[in-house]
């Protein structure tokens, strides 16, 4: 008796999982009329994240003096902004303006694909730019046979293949699950989200989402961090001259790094907290970081780096 309750519960769940054909995506909630301001609001940043990004890239490409490692690896920074931007904003704002805020299985899983491998390449570059800095300042004069042209362009093509390797082996155990419920509580597809509305999940499913956290986050802070206290202790021994250089080639990336750590800290912070009852922090707290950081890249080195901000004003002001 027991074995047939058993199998009929099962072929319920079943039939219930094969039902699954889209994700409702609630935390958009019902806002009225004010979903066209907020619409405007984020079309506009859109716009402006891809348009500041875009001109930093057409100024490396075009401006010969910035073929250089660390421009390179800029050029590829800016582009994965808008890659991530791309992979989030145009489901945000479908949203917006949707009544039912659904979303199809295949639409999410591709957003998801993108976003993630995006993601992970943002860090990994940042890792490699850490690097470059790295020999740059502390072993100045194998710095233009340790980190030739060519030599970039293979780190950033094994940037772009380790993410997707990376994130790819996760996902293979996300694509043969079967789905018992259809609602996820965030604005976009998120993928512990979208893992925790399976029937059932495997223990292979969670380790290889861990690894894949290891090795596209973890990794690369541990890298990043070691990179940047080997230059700290190099620094402590140059002239003052040497130290307002290193300062002025690494602060951008050390605003980058402190914004994606102010999101993870509110990540984990929001993890054990109560916040159902305050929607739009729960919302804020999940996308702040692909809110502010496509803009604060190109802020910070468009304008803080001098190469850069001169070749801007060249590019858009001198020309004749």
């Amino acid at each position: 008796m027991t074995h047939i309750v058993a199998r009929i519960v099962c072929s319920t769940e079943m039939e219930n999982s094969t039902e699954v054909v889209s994700f409702v995506l609630s935390a958009y909630g019902d806002i009225g009329n004010l979903k066209y301001l907020y619409f405007s609001i984020m079309l506009l940043w859109y716009i402006s994240v891809c348009v500041s990004n875009t001109i930093l890239v057409v100024v490396i490409y075009v401006d010969r003096g910035l073929h250089e490692p660390m421009y390179l690896l800029l050029g590829n920074l800016f582009m994965n902004e808008i890659y991530v931007t791309t992979s989030l904003y145009p489901l945000l704002l479908s949203q917006m303006l949707s009544d039912t805020h659904e979303v199809t299985l295949s639409w999410c899983f591709l957003q998801m694909c993108c976003f993630y491998i995006f993601g992970c390449v943002q860090l990994c570059s940042l890792t490699a730019m850490a690097y470059d800095r790295y020999v740059c300042i502390c072993y100045p004069l194998q710095y233009n046979v340790v980190m030739s042209n060519k030599r970039v362009g293979k780190i950033i093509l094994l940037v772009w293949i380790y993410s997707f390797t990376s994130y790819m082996f996760s996902f293979s155990f996300v694509i043969p699950l079967t789905f018992c419920g259809n609602v996820i509580d965030k604005v976009f597809c998120h993928q512990q989200s979208v893992i925790q509305l399976a029937c059932s999940v495997s223990a292979l499913t969670s380790i290889s989402d861990l690894i894949f956290g290891f090795m596209c986050v973890i990794l690369p802070f541990c890298l990043i961090s070691v990179s940047y206290m080997k230059i700290l202790w190099v620094c402590l021994n140059v002239s003052k001259e040497s130290k307002q250089k290193v300062i002025t080639t690494c602060t951008p990336q050390i605003v980058s790094l402190s914004n994606i750590f102010v999101y993870a800290t509110f990540q984990f912070v929001g993890s054990f907290l109560d916040i159902r009852y305050l929607p739009e922090v729960r919302v804020i707290l999940s996308i702040y970081i692909h809110i502010l950081q496509p803009m604060i890249t190109p802020f910070m080195y468009g304008l803080y780096l001098p190469k850069i901000r001169q070749s801007c004003k060249r590019l858009l002001f001198d020309r004749k």
